[in-house]
């Protein structure tokens, strides 16, 4: 492929530009293009014949004038990128009289136009030992990009989603021996592993500049006790059986103490790693663990608390004094009269007389999968099979805000309003000082002492109150009652259950069947599943 070119030719009785068309699908001579060039050298030209020339697109010659042909040598126009990284010639032939360049000649104009890197000199000699390619754009000098590297990263050979579902069933209901949400690990077992920064090759550009490649993250490993980190500090053994978790980018294994019951014969149990209850854990008694607490029976009304995981194969019945408190996820065979609290999800096959909040999600879709009773909050769902009481016991289900970002909303409103009234009780104290000392009253000391003490308080509640109100508006970033959220209800719901989303709320009227509640344009929407 080429495209169409046109050269100074001899003619008879004088010399013409001579019109080659293009070969092979390349471009046609470009008219404009062909005038500027017979105008930078001072030739006359009728632009009517040499319009109809060049739209014909044949090879012809226009005749320009009746004296010898100029002697017009070979050249050509550079164009360079703005990002410097090529540059771009346009050859022009030699009049039939005049002289061709040489590939020599090129480089050395490349050069003092400041080109000092990546000129193509096998190009350009290729060029000048054939015929030429002219009125076509040719890279003649080609900068190197960076190589860009790549960050660190680290791989773990464990399972890092706090968020994991445990096992389920061919019904629908949970698995309980087997729960996948656990990650056990053993002695010498790898964990994790880093694969270290590539900081990429710097590029050139074809003025001889260095191009630095983008800066790349470094990481590294970050962990816990139990755990031998290599000497080229790469990866990552556990140097005891226990349970292996990711909290923050650390990796933690908590070995596991492990007991039969929790009662009178082993008392509170408050451990720095997981905690395994091999039986049952009785009222009044309180597990708590940095790791995980799993129970393979039943609780009581008890207190557990764990940083991790709460599992409980067989439930836990409350009676009104229980209370679970997750740094991950509950999992449980059901929950009575309880209180539990996860930052992650809550999974059980039923929910009776209980106030139950997950950050994120509820599922309760076992094969009671009922809620009934009590309160019931998440942040982004809650998918339920029953929701309600026939007998019309209070059930209120909440999504749409996170239960923890809640709380901390309404203790920061209530802090605000405090240090507000604090401030307005402070300030017409100084505004009296000031207007009776103005009028040359004079003040006890204790009076001094008082108002200067009331002075201080009013600039030590101000600094708080900026504090608290930077603290409300990051909060408000995140705490957003418009998010999308969702109350799945895989069967029915009964008429008195409440239903709020957000900050917007609606009462159950009437039995309903498979159906999902959402807010939409101000208000909780009932919709088919």
């Amino acid at each position: 492929m080429s495209n169409g070119y046109f050269q100074l030719v001899k003619a008879e009785g004088g010399f013409g530009v001579k019109l080659f068309p293009p070969k092979d699908g390349g471009e046609v001579i470009q008219l404009m293009e062909l005038m500027n060039y017979l105008d930078a050298r001072g030739i006359d030209y009728e632009l009517e014949k040499l319009k109809n020339a060049v739209a014909e697109n044949q090879e012809t010659v226009v005749f320009l004038g009746n004296t010898e042909c100029p002697a017009v040598g070979e050249f050509y126009r550079l164009q360079i990128a703005s990002d410097a990284m090529n540059a771009t010639a346009r050859f022009y032939p030699a009049s039939e009289t005049g002289a061709r360049m040489s590939a020599e000649e090129v480089v050395k104009d490349l050069q003092y136009k400041g080109i000092k890197f990546g000129v193509q000199m096998k190009l350009l000699q290729t060029f000048f030992e054939s015929a030429g390619v002219y009125c076509t754009d040719i890279v003649v000098a080609k900068g190197v990009p960076p190589r860009q590297g790549e960050d660190a990263r680290i791989e773990y050979y464990f399972n890092t989603d706090v968020h994991a579902k445990p096992a389920m069933k061919e019904d629908g209901s949970v698995d309980y021996f087997n729960l996948n949400v656990v990650n056990h690990c053993k002695e010498g077992d790898l964990l994790a592993r880093l694969i270290p920064e590539d900081p990429g090759d710097y590029g050139c550009n074809i003025m001889g500049g260095r191009i630095k490649p983008r800066d790349v993250r470094k990481v590294s490993l970050k962990y816990g006790n139990n755990i031998e980190l290599s000497e080229d500090r790469k990866t990552l053994t556990s140097l005891v059986n226990g349970h292996v978790s990711l909290v923050d980018d650390n990796v933690f294994v908590s070995n596991v103490y492990e007991v039969e019951n929790v009662d009178t014969a082993t008392g509170n149990i408050d451990f720095e790693g997981s905690v395994q209850v091999n039986g049952n854990v009785a009222s009044n008694f309180s597990v708590k663990a940095k790791g995980n607490v799993i129970v393979k029976g039943v609780v009581e009304g008890a207190y557990i608390e764990a940083g991790g995981d709460i599992i409980i194969s067989r439930g836990m019945n409350g009676m009104g004094k229980g209370t679970l408190k997750a740094g991950n996820n509950i999992v449980a065979k059901f929950l009575e009269n309880v209180s539990a609290e996860a930052e992650g999800y809550v999974s059980t096959d039923s929910i009776l007389h209980s106030n139950v909040s997950a950050g994120t999600e509820i599922t309760v879709t076992g094969k009671r999968g009922f809620i009934t009773g009590g309160r019931v909050q998440a942040d982004e769902k809650i998918d339920v099979k029953t929701l309600g009481a026939v007998m019309g016991a209070t059930t209120i289900v909440e999504v749409g805000v996170n239960p923890q970002l809640k709380r901390q909303h309404q203790k920061l409103q209530k802090e605000i309003a405090e240090i507000v009234r604090d401030i307005k009780n402070a300030q017409p104290v100084i505004a009296n000082f000031t207007q009776k000392k103005a009028r040359g009253a004079r003040f006890t000391e204790d009076q001094l002492k008082y108002v200067k003490e009331t002075a201080q308080l009013l600039e030590t509640k101000k600094v708080e109150l900026e504090k608290k109100s930077n603290e409300m508006k990051e909060l408000e970033k995140v705490f957003s009652p418009d998010k999308k959220a969702v109350v799945l209800v895989r069967g029915e719901v009964y008429p008195g259950t409440t239903i709020i989303i957000g900050d917007v709320s609606m009462v159950v009227q009437s039995n309903v069947q498979y159906c999902r509640f959402e807010k939409v344009d101000g208000d909780v929407k009932m919709k088919p599943l």
